[in-house]
Parts: C-alpha cells; structure tokens; sequence
C-alpha cells in the first residue's frame, strides 16, 4: 500500500510543480494589482467579471474533459483519434457560436451584470478569453492521459509568464488600467492554444464519431449543474457582496480571498494526480484500503497548511517589495477571512477524495445533487450572514457550503462504494488543529502579540509533536518517519 501512495505523492509532486509555479506566478498579481489599480472598486468589478467567466467555463466545457478521460482511458467505443476529434469538434463548434452572441450583445451583457456599458469592451474580452480556454480542455487533458508532464507544465508556465509580462507592460507602461487585465488574459489563452496546436495535429482528424458522441454526452451532461453548482460556491459571493455592500468591499474581499491560494494549491495539486490514480487502483484488491490512507494523509497536510498560514498572513501581507507592501494596507481589513477560506479548501480537497467512488461506478448523475445542496446553503448564508457579518458572513457561507458537500457526498457514495475512513484518525487530526488554532487566537488576546515569530513557530512544532501524543502514527508510520530523520 505505502508503495502505492508514494506513487500518488510522485505524480502528485510532477503535477504540483506546474501548479504551483502557475498558481503562485498569477497570484502574484493580487499585490500587483492592490498596487496599480487606482481603486478597490477596479478590482472588484474585475472580480465580477471573472466570476462570470468562471460560470460559462462550465457551459462551454460542458462536461467533455471527465467524457473525454473515461473514455479515452478505456477506448470502449472508437480509436484514439476518434476520442480526441469528437469532443474537440464538439467544443469548437459550440464555443464559437456562444463567444459571437457574447460578442455581439456585449453592451446589454455589460448592463445586465452590472459593470455599466463603459465596460462593454472587456465582456467582449471575456468572450475570446472563453473561447480559447475551451478549445485548450482536450488537448490539456490528453497530455494529462498520455503522462506527458512536463510539456503539460511548460504550456502552463508559459502562458502565465506572458500574462505577467503583459499586465505589467500594458497597466504601468501604458496606464491602461482594468481593460490591460482582460487584453493579457486574451493574449495568454490565446498563446495557450497555440502552443497546444503541435499535439492537436498530431490527434485530430475531421470525423465526428456520432455514437461516441452519444456517450460523452450521457456521461458528461450530468457534471454541468454539478460544476455550475461549484462554480457557484466558488464566485457567487462575490454578486451578492457586490449587491449588499460596494464595488470596494468586492475588492478588498477578493484580494484577501485570493490568499487563499496557498490552500488550493494542495488541493490542485492532488487532484491532478488523484483522477488518474484511483481510476487505475481501483481494480486492485486493496484499493479501498488505499483510498482511506489517502484521506487521511491529505486532512493532516491540509492541517499543517491551514494553521502555517494562518499563524503567518498577517507577516506575509506585511513583506516589503522595492517600497511596497505585499499587499496595500487598504485591503488589510479583510484579513480575518483567510483562516475561513483555509478550511473552505479542506472541505474541497475532502469532497476530491469522496469524489473517486462516483467516477468508479459512473454514477455521476448523483453530482447535482450534492454540489446544488450545497450552492443552495451557500446563497441562503450569503443573504442571512453578509448583512450581519460583512464579507466575513461571505467567507462562512462558503465554508458551510462545502461542509454540506462533502457530508451529503460521503453519506450517499457509501451506499454504492463503502469505505472505512480511519475517523478515530480524523478526529485526532481535528482536534489538534482546532486546539492549535484557538491556543493562537488565545496568546494574541492574551497579551503575546500574534507577531512574535518565535511564538508561532513553537504552537507549529507543537502539531506533529500532539500527534503523537495522541498516538495518532502506527508503527509502520513511526518507523518510516524514524528512517526519514537518520537520513536527514
């Protein structure tokens, strides 16, 4: 088993360079952008924007990619070829006819989602920015298929860096503010597309496989509203803030909920490994014992991650770069959501994981469900906890939202794929890390100021020192990490 999942953590670490490299190469544009922008209200209506955009990514996509991977792996119906062309064709065809519309009605788009007419240009941005990300889905996922990689995180990192290069030269050489954001995302998706055309040409022929086609719709239609429902989750704060509050409270929300990222990395990074991974463990004899170990590994790290960051935002934010902080002091108020947001991705990385059960036995119809409970829980706390709480309110409605995911996907899946989660682990995990967080809420209150360095680090180490306390490791556990720290 142990040999299994250090697979998992290799494929996981191969895929995690590029995630993180991505990740935090565009996450370095939250300083930026705090920076250059002239307002917080500039970055919210960005923030609007681009939590549209990742709506209609789902409709564009809808549901090819998880098609294409089922398919594809098995080549159940059609060659190779066949299953690349057919979903491609698919998208094109689609995500042509819906960037023209977009195009086409930008202005009363504008109005309608409240961003006024002036802004008519970057709907018409975000409709090419659609287009290109839906054409690179399949040729993305066969890279991904085939192991390549390192090609995979090289087209990655290249269009990042070239998003980077361009926000910086058009928003402080040529002071175009806003509408700079959206010709970079433009120019970078479109240089993704381009550097996939080599492996698209390779794969694509002009035949439509009709039956083929059949069955990645029944397979992937379902995984609309269950992705439109996540989506939701993700981005529908950010209306509903915007309606309740200002253009500025977006910003500033946005900004401090982007520092999430750190979170969602693990999270990326083991999902681009998990799909693969229990797609091919699942037939083996031990697979459901593989998949418990895997949960419970991920809940400590993600722990590790969420009370490391946590203790030290507030540091961070303060970093001085060639005269600036990482992040202006005007977004400073919208600190106290990032623990929130943390745990938010715990849940996320917890529904992954659950998720392999779905796949295994094609039940992705049940997907809605879970996914619209728990967008329904979200917007209804929006509404209850923002007028109260502020974006805080929107930061807990969030994390509500996917404890109500996870819980309702884990109470219907072991119905049809049982598997016995190590609890009394969990449990152990939880507890440490809530007696941590609350110690260090605690000290801060208490007289120790929560900047001291050396206070932090100590309620750290504490972590896996409790965790052995509480006899959380077995044997064979404390005998690997006794060899982990002789060869260190």
């Amino acid at each position: 088993m142990f040999d299994k999942l250090k697979r998992l953590g290799a494929e996981t670490a191969i895929y995690g360079i590029s995630t993180i490299v991505g990740r935090f190469l565009t996450f370095l544009l939250v300083p930026f952008y705090t920076n250059v922008l002239p307002s917080t209200s500039d970055y919210g209506i960005v923030a609007t924007v681009y939590a549209y955009i990742a709506f209609l990514n789902v409709i564009y996509g809808y549901g090819m990619e998880s098609a294409y991977f089922r398919y594809a792996s098995a080549l159940e119906i059609g060659d190779r070829k066949q299953n690349f062309s057919t979903p491609f064709l698919s998208i094109f065809l689609t995500s042509l006819i819906l960037s023209s519309f977009i195009h086409l009605f930008s202005a009363p788009i504008a109005s309608l989602i409240g961003i006024g007419t002036g802004y008519a240009s970057l709907v018409r941005y975000a409709a090419w920015i659609l287009f290109f990300d839906a054409l690179s889905v399949i040729p993305f996922a066969s890279l991904r298929l085939k192991n390549r990689a390192k090609l995979f995180a090289a087209i990655r990192i290249l269009s990042i860096t070239a998003n980077i290069v361009l926000n910086v030269v058009l928003l402080l050489k040529f002071r175009l503010g806003v509408e700079g954001i959206f010709i970079s995302g433009f120019a970078s998706s479109g240089l993704t597309l381009l550097l996939l055309l080599p492996s698209i040409q390779k794969q694509f022929q002009l035949k439509f496989h009709h039956d083929l086609f059949r069955h990645l719709l029944r397979f992937g239609l379902p995984i609309i509203p269950a992705a439109l429902s996540g989506i939701a989750i993700q981005v529908i704060d950010r209306p509903i803030l915007k309606a309740l509050t200002s253009d500025s409270v977006v910003g500033i929300y946005q900004a401090n909920y982007r520092l999430g990222i750190f979170m969602m990395l693990i999270v990326s990074m083991f999902d681009y490994a998990w799909r693969p991974f229990f797609l091919t463990t699942a037939k083996e004899e031990n697979a459901k014992e593989v998949f418990s170990r895997v949960m419970t590994y991920f809940i400590v790290g993600a722990s590790f991650i969420f009370l490391f960051f946590s203790f030290f935002i507030r540091d961070i934010v303060r970093i001085h770069i060639f005269g600036h902080y990482f992040i202006k002091p005007e977004y400073w108020s919208g600190l106290p959501i990032v623990p929130v947001v943390l745990c938010a991705y715990i849940f996320t990385g917890v529904y992954t994981v659950l998720v392999a059960g779905v796949h295994i036995e094609k039940k992705t119809h049940i997907l809605p469900y879970t996914t619209g409970a728990g967008a329904i829980v979200n917007v209804v706390c929006n509404y209850l906890l923002i007028p109260a709480f502020g974006m805080l309110g929107a930061a807990y409605a969030t994390l509500f939202s996917y404890l109500v995911m996870a819980g309702s996907l884990y109470v219907i899946v072991q119905r049809f794929y049982y598997v016995a989660y190590e609890f009394r682990r969990i449990a152990t995990v939880a507890i440490v890390t809530a007696l941590l967080f609350v110690l260090f809420l605690w000290v801060g209150f208490g007289g120790i100021p929560l900047s001291s360095f050396i206070v932090k680090v100590l309620l750290l180490l504490v972590f896996p020192i409790l965790l052995l306390v509480f006899k959380f490791f077995d044997s064979r556990e404390l005998a690997t990490l006794r060899r982990v720290f002789r060869l260190a």
